[in-house]
């Protein structure tokens, strides 16, 4: 436990109280930013999908996905007692935050960090705020946009990338990682929607690298510049 856990979600829309999440990954670093665990999943938002052309993602992209209540388990064990780092973090931890009152599981208090605040003192080169300009400006390359693991990757190298500049000095992250490890975690049975002992089938997108622009096709990928893969990840022990 402990360290940095890098989110990203796409959304049906733009209000976490109107829309719902209909992808979500997670990258944890340790306090050194070294990667221990990389988590996504297409999630069914039990209606239509939203945007599909921002995130690419079609109606039929989430059929087999599953519900935001069969992953919530695992997300929480993902979250607990890390650092949350997002780019624009605070959209991401409010529709994580509304999706879990939803399910009746109040998301305590965490301690946020967010890429692009630090981007408009760090990043004078940029020519916006959002993630690709940002990206360009510290020069990492490429990455898959708005797949939530292409992004949530993209703001963990952001944040390498600031410390490597010193923009983050290890003062400055010490108490944080701290306040963080101390928060009381609340643990979640796995869903009645599963049998017992029942896998969570997951619908993981995998992406060329990005970003591209909006309606081009990826290099050797279908139009929408993604693929999908099925994956399963063991449900907690317990019932809802």
């Amino acid at each position: 436990m402990g360290g940095y856990a890098v989110v990203d979600v796409e959304a049906t829309g733009r209000s976490p109280w109107r829309h719902r999440v209909v992808e979500v990954a997670v990258v944890l670093l340790d306090g050194s930013l070294r990667t221990e665990e990389a988590f996504s999943t297409l999630v069914d938002p039990a209606g239509p999908v939203g945007p599909t052309h921002v995130h690419r993602i079609t109606q039929d992209d989430v059929v087999g996905a599953p519900r935001f209540r069969e992953v919530a388990p695992y997300l929480l064990d993902l979250l607990a007692g890390r650092v949350m780092v997002g780019h624009h973090v605070s959209c991401d931890h409010a529709f994580l935050e509304r999706e879990f009152a939803r399910i009746g599981v109040p998301l305590p208090p965490v301690q946020l960090l967010c890429t692009m605040h630090l981007a408009r003192t760090h990043l004078p080169a940029a020519t916006g705020w959002g993630l690709a300009a940002c990206v360009e400006a510290a020069g990492l390359g490429w990455y898959p946009a708005h797949t939530a693991m292409g992004d949530a990757r993209a703001a963990a190298d952001l944040l390498r990338h600031y410390v490597r500049a010193e923009a983050l000095p290890p003062a400055d992250r010490r108490e944080p990682l701290r306040a963080a490890a101390s928060v009381p975690w609340p643990r979640l049975g796995r869903a009645r929607s599963l049998a017992e002992g029942e896998a969570v089938p997951l619908l993981r997108r995998e992406a060329a690298l990005g970003p591209w622009p909006l309606g081009a096709a990826a290099p050797g990928l279908p139009d929408r510049g993604a693929a999908v893969a099925a994956e399963a990840v063991p449900t907690a022990p317990g019932g809802e």
